[in-house]
């Protein structure tokens, strides 16, 4: 395979239409990031940033309109090289007025029958997914290891259901579920959720992926399970080096599993670069989103010291009304007078202030 992102997103907008505001909702609005072979990228922010639309525009299963409206979604692996959305956009008619989308007409039909011509072989096979909920992903009338088996007969060259049954206890093993063999046979409602979401992984990993997307893969499990699960993610990722989309609200989750991170905010990216760096307290150069995200999590000083966290003034930005200038604007507290005029107008670009390091705020660079 040739140098280069597995995945290279560009530009990507994902738009719903309100009909009870007769307005569109900008879930994904300009949205670039890439992932390079082998290494993880962490995608963190506040709910309603765009997070999972971004996860869900990947895998092609955005079916609700307008959805994907516009953008590139570039996958090149050791098989594939192709854009996900190619010639998509065939499909749809975009109004513009002063450079904003004002409607949008889709040939649902004739898009959703592209998806899947272009998603063949994809989504499962390269691009596999582990889902927020995995009791609802899954299933409840199936066991999760028939469940995994079929995915392997899907999505590999094994065509023997007894050669899929061992394979599927295999990574049964390799996600560390107690007692494999047992558990092939258990159906989802007879498991904890800390043991579906090994069988969810189990099944995401069973297909050998080039891509995994993560989303959320600790939300709804208590703290020692969660813990469990990260340490799970973390040996999984050096003993098979998966290229990996890891969402998560916990920063922790993020600097613990993740190469590079991606902030975003009101439907697109505000910061991108090194994970380490970016998320470690005393680091002067990150987007004031991100050091106030940081400065939001509860330390061992803030216990020591019965400190008060410092919150985030202001509301989640409504991305049916999305500002002409920095869309964090309103809620920044590093604002000065020099560039106040420009974040209020002016939408920065997301610039490179360090080798692979950009940031979305005028405090680095000035139009």
């Amino acid at each position: 395979m040739s140098n280069g992102p597995v995945l290279a997103i560009e530009n990507l907008r994902t738009y719903f239409f309100s009909r009870s505001k007769q307005a569109f909702i900008r879930s994904v609005d300009g949205v670039t990031l890439h992932i390079e072979k082998g290494k993880t990228l962490g995608i963190v922010g506040e709910s309603g940033s765009g997070k999972s639309v971004t996860a869900l525009s990947t895998m092609g299963l955005i079916s609700a309109e307008p959805g994907v409206i516009i953008g590139k979604i570039g996958l090149k692996t050791e098989t594939v090289q192709k854009n996900l959305l190619r010639d998509l956009k065939d499909h749809v008619k975009i109004n513009m007025s002063t450079g904003r989308i004002m409607s949008v007409y889709k040939d649902s039909l004739g898009w959703q029958k592209k998806i899947n011509r272009l998603m063949k072989g994809i989504r499962g096979k390269e691009i596999a997914m582990i889902f927020q909920n995995p009791k609802l992903s899954m299933n409840p009338f199936s066991s999760i290891g028939k469940q995994i088996a079929e995915s392997i007969l899907l999505n590999t060259s094994i065509s023997n259901r007894n050669e899929a049954k061992d394979k599927a206890i295999y990574w049964l093993e390799q996600v560390k579920m107690d007692s494999p063999r047992l558990r092939y046979y258990n159906n989802p409602y007879g498991l904890s959720g800390g043991m579906c979401q090994r069988a969810m992984i189990a099944m995401a990993l069973s297909s050998e992926p080039s891509l995994l997307i993560a989303d959320e893969p600790t939300t709804g499990l208590d703290a020692t399970i969660q813990s469990k699960i990260v340490d799970l993610l973390a040996h999984l990722k050096t003993s098979f080096g998966v290229t990996t989309m890891l969402i998560s609200h916990d920063i922790d989750v993020i600097k613990s599993l993740s190469d590079n991170v991606a902030v975003m905010y009101g439907g697109t990216v505000l910061e991108h670069g090194p994970a380490r760096t970016i998320l470690t307290s005393d680091y002067k150069y990150k987007h004031p989103y991100t050091a106030a995200l940081l400065s939001s999590i509860p330390s061992q000083e803030h216990i020591r010291e019965k400190k008060k966290l410092q919150v985030i003034e202001g509301d989640v930005l409504d991305t049916i009304n999305i500002p002409d200038g920095c869309r964090f604007f309103e809620r920044c507290n590093k604002v000065t007078d020099k560039i106040k005029e420009q974040c209020e107008h002016t939408e920065p670009d997301l610039r490179e202030v360090f080798p692979g390091h950009k940031v979305r705020c005028f405090r680095f660079f000035r139009t």
